[in-house]
Parts: structure tokens; sequence; C-alpha cells
């Protein structure tokens, strides 16, 4: 399949960003100029990247298109790489994800897998993971997020149970490593994550372009103090 996405670009040396698709391989990739214009790439950014080790919606779904994902917002937004590590139905805080953030230099690493868990699954793995980056970054701020409520979880005691069940496991771990003396953690509560007028997703889960501004909206302020660019 052949798309064009832009044609009769005004004039001027500018600089672009193109993002591929979220769930589509990319088996190649052209790009196409007027005969006579300047295109170059860019040497790659020396600023470190942020790391965001999540859950489908961390990868993006459901997305319109890969730059309204709320990792690629706040990359536009702060200025920064970002490097996705969302795994739908797998983000589940696993030691192994742990052992390759480690390896890069991050900004900040960015843990958002409760989607994906229970509160047992948060009370065994979270502790571990955070202790396990900050043995190998003891600098590097890591920010623990909540997940976000199904918008009908007011309606459904079981769903209202499940993320107030989660979200105490985080806290919980929140506070524990606190209280051993972990520096430059932060938090992200998630209940204001969507909304509460029940049109940020698609599903009643995955967040649509609304749910997406709005989560980019509520991790701005938080990677912002983290990162002390306020």
């Amino acid at each position: 399949m052949q798309a064009t996405l832009l044609r009769g670009i005004k004039p001027g040396l500018r600089e672009y960003a193109l993002y591929l698709p979220l769930y589509n391989g990319t088996e190649s990739l052209e790009v196409g100029v007027p005969e006579g214009a300047k295109f170059e790439s860019l040497a790659p950014r020396k600023v470190k990247p942020l790391i965001f080790y999540g859950t489908s919606i961390t990868h993006g779904a459901c997305a319109s298109r890969p730059g309204m994902a709320h990792p690629a917002i706040l990359g536009r937004r702060l200025d920064m790489p970002v490097i996705n590590i969302g795994f739908s139905g797998n983000g589940k805080m696993h030691a192994s994800v742990g052992d390759l953030m480690a390896e890069v230099d991050a900004a900040a690493y960015i843990i958002d897998c409760l989607p994906n868990m229970n509160a047992a699954a948060v009370n065994a793995h979270c502790v571990p993971l955070v202790k396990q980056l900050r043995k190998a970054r003891p600098y590097t701020p890591i920010v623990l997020v909540e997940d976000r409520r199904f918008p009908n979880s007011w309606l459904v005691p079981r769903a209202a149970k499940i993320h107030d069940a989660n979200h105490a496991a985080l806290r919980k771990a929140y506070e524990q490593l606190k209280a051993a003396g972990v520096k430059h953690l932060h938090y992200l509560g998630g209940d204001a994550l969507l909304g509460e007028d029940g049109e940020g997703t698609t599903d009643g889960s995955h967040p649509n372009d609304l749910g997406f501004i709005r989560q980019a909206n509520a991790f701005e302020p938080v990677l912002r103090n983290a990162l002390k660019l306020e």
C-alpha cells in the first residue's frame, strides 16, 4: 500500500518528525522531495530519552495515528526522545524488562503497568523492579503510574474494586520504597487520567485521541517536576 501524506509544501528549511506505524510493520520507507531541494537527516540527539514501560495503552492503542499516543505527545512537548516499551497484555513489571531498561542511561523511567496487573502482582513485582533500576541507575527519576479507571467503573462495583486494590498496592509499594530511602521516586494517580465524562476511550478501556491528550496533560507536570524542568 502506498499513501501520500503531504504534498505542495511551502518552500523553506524546517525540521520534521516522522512517526512509524504503532502496530503495522514497516518494510520500506521513502521520502520524496522536488528536484533541487535539500533534504538531510539530523544527527542523533544527545538528550537522554524518556523510557515508558507499560501496556497496550502505553503502546498506543487505540490512537488514530502514531503521533497521538501519549508518550509521543510528551516527547514533543518536552522536546525529548522517547523509548516506548508498551506490551499489549504483557506489561507486568518483569525483571527481564528491567534489565534492558537499566542498560539505557535514561532521563527518567516511567512504569505504567497496572492495567495488565492485579494487586497481588503489584505487591510481588513493583518494589523489586524499582530497586533493580535504582541499583543500576542511582539518580535517574522513576515515576510510578496508577492505572486509569474504566469510565463505567462507577456503575460496576467489581471494576471499581479492582482499581481500588491496584491503586492501594502501588501506593503501598511507593510508601515502602520511600521509607527505605529510595530517592528520586515520583507518583502519578490514575483517577483523572481519562477525565470524568466518559468520552476518553474507544472501548471503555483504551484511550481515544482525547483520552491520550488528557493522559499527556496529567503526565506532563509530574515529568517536569521529576526532570526539574519547571
